[in-house]
């Protein structure tokens, strides 16, 4: 066939159509802060077509502006340790935050809720979320990008689903699971508010002319179980599922830890891509195991673990690469470093990869 543009290759792959050879779209999140200036003042996107990789920017931006009306949030960082504290009109919720230079990360160490008082507070905080449409960023990319690359905004008011935004940043795995023992009835009080109002994001973002939408989920066994994925998280991904496909859009759903005991809840849920399929040691599962669960309409992307891209000699991990490309159908499936990139890697390993993918699939 014709030769494709990255852009084409990747929306071809994701949606079943034919395809010139494999797609290659390597994930830069942490190594490209630390790249020399000289090569941030090109662009990704130069970046990407310098490395011979197709450009895919995974959550580029998001398409809402959240407020809590007559909340105040104040943000102070000193010595490394960082506080958000919301004054609400119900009472404050603080987070507190702990900076590692070496990933360029904050982590959060302190989340605001504890208590079934802080439940009940944060019901009532989230009642007065008003959401904002705001596409300014995505059509300023739009217009540096153009047709090379394709464009994957963030969708849903949490970035993620309404009860992972609670497991990750506003109560934590430990305290949130003691809670749906003690309160259920009140967490559930909540979610049901959080979901609504994710609903109102999810609409409003399918009125913008992207392709593809993607939630940062970190699906993971580590933190949640899989009847908690099933009873909390599933049928609200399904929700924004049918949302985005009467508009004919896709759903891309980023999972990059354990995954294999989800894979058969997520093989039965309506997403159209499982993006950062993760093997060991980061995640569980390889690509072609996921691939033998899932249904052949979810795409996958992912298959690279990214200690291996970083530890791996130029001889090991081109035969790693080689190994997965073999098993692999080039069916719905685009090669990437799993969830993030080291930023210790050397360019010289993208670009091989880059040469191995057209030696195997052109």
């Amino acid at each position: 066939m014709n030769h494709l543009t990255s852009k084409e290759r990747l929306l071809n792959t994701i949606t079943g159509k034919e395809i010139d050879h494999l797609a290659w779209s390597p994930f830069l999140a942490y190594f490209w802060d630390f790249q020399p200036e000289e090569i941030r003042k090109k662009g990704m996107i130069s970046f990407y077509k310098e490395i011979g990789a197709d450009p895919m920017l995974r959550g580029c931006c998001t398409l809402i502006v959240n407020d809590f009306v007559g909340t105040e949030i104040k943000e102070t960082t000193k010595n490394g340790e960082r506080m958000i504290v919301y004054n609400t009109p119900f009472g404050e919720l603080s987070f507190h935050y702990v900076y590692a230079k070496e990933s360029n990360t904050w982590f959060l160490t302190k989340h605001p809720i504890s208590t079934k008082e802080d439940f009940q507070l944060l019901t009532k905080l989230y009642s007065t979320l008003t959401i904002h449409k705001n596409f300014t960023k995505y059509e300023n990319l739009k217009k540096v990008v153009k047709d090379e690359a394709l464009l994957i905004p963030i969708i849903g008011s949490e970035m993620k689903s309404s009860f992972q935004s609670l497991l990750e940043r506003w109560v934590g795995t430990v305290e949130l699971n003691y809670a749906l023992y003690d309160y259920e009835v009140i967490v559930l009080e909540l979610l049901h508010v959080m979901r609504e109002k994710s609903k109102q994001a999810v609409n409003i973002a399918s009125e913008c002319d992207a392709k593809a939408f993607l939630f940062w989920e970190d699906s993971s066994t580590t933190n949640i179980s899989p009847s908690q994925f099933e009873d909390y998280i599933l049928p609200e991904i399904n929700n924004w599922a049918d949302i985005l496909h009467e508009k004919d859009k896709l759903l891309v759903h980023h999972a990059c830890g354990s995954l294999k005991g989800l894979l058969p809840l997520i093989s039965t849920s309506k997403i159209d891509v499982l993006e950062s399929i993760s093997p060991p040691p980061t995640g569980d599962v390889t690509v072609d195991e996921a691939r033998a669960i899932l249904p052949d309409n979810i795409g996958v992307i992912g298959g690279i673990d990214a200690v291996v891209l970083q530890t791996y000699s130029m001889k090991d991990l081109k035969e790693y690469v080689k190994n997965i490309i073999m098993k692999t159908k080039r069916h719905r499936f685009v090669l990437a470093n799993s969830d993030s990139c080291p930023p210790g890697v050397e360019i010289e390993k993208f670009k091989m990869i880059s040469k191995l993918v057209k030696e195997l699939t052109c």
